[in-house]
This record gives C-alpha cells, structure tokens and sequence, in this order.
C-alpha cells in the first residue's frame, strides 16, 4: 500500500551527455579546434559542446580540452582522461573520483 500525502522525491533526470562510471563521471563531448574562443559552448545532441582555439595538432586540441575541464570542474588535469576520440571531435571523457551529481553541479552553473 502507498502512503498517502507524500510526493515522491526523485533526483531531475541528468543530461544525455553525462554518465555514471565506476571510476567517476563519463562526458560524451563535440569539441570544436581553432574556434574563436575558448569555452563551453551548451549542449549539442547528446554532447557536451566545448570551443578550445587550439588546433587539432600534436594533441593541442586534447591538450586544451583537458585544460579547459580541469578548470570548469575544478580538478587537476590528472583526474581527466580522454578513453575515446583522441583523434576525433566526438570523445568520451572520464573524469575520475567524482560523482555525477558533484560534476553536474559545476556544468549547470555555465550552461
């Protein structure tokens, strides 16, 4: 039987980019190199959508990508790691010993 007068406390639904992983926070991302600035640019699809000046060479792009999280989410660069898409503008991001609620938190506050 369900108790009567009390609503249901469930979480909002979380955005399609960001996902729950073992060693943290998975972010599906469409990074656009040589952009005009640097930032997070909104949501795209089911992607996270990050602008970054650099150029898709030598791992600039990456590089800057990384950067530019480790500073939105305040983490060291080395709690980030690029699992998929090193070479592509579709990666996959794992952001290690982070929930998902404490990374939405910082990424709702600049989208």
């Amino acid at each position: 039987m369900r108790p009567t007068g009390q609503a249901s406390k469930s979480q909002p639904p979380l955005p399609p980019f960001i996902h729950s992983h073992p060693e943290g926070v998975l972010l599906n991302i469409k990074v656009q190199p040589r952009a005009s600035r640097c930032g997070i640019d909104g949501v795209l699809g089911e992607e996270l959508k990050i602008r970054v000046t650099a150029p898709p060479v030598d791992s600039a792009a990456n590089q800057a990508v990384v950067e530019l999280l480790s500073d939105y989410l305040d983490c060291p660069k080395n709690a980030l790691a690029i699992l998929r898409g090193q070479t592509a503008k579709h990666k996959v991001i794992l952001v290690r010993g982070h929930s998902v609620s404490e990374v939405w938190n910082h990424l709702k506050a600049v989208l």
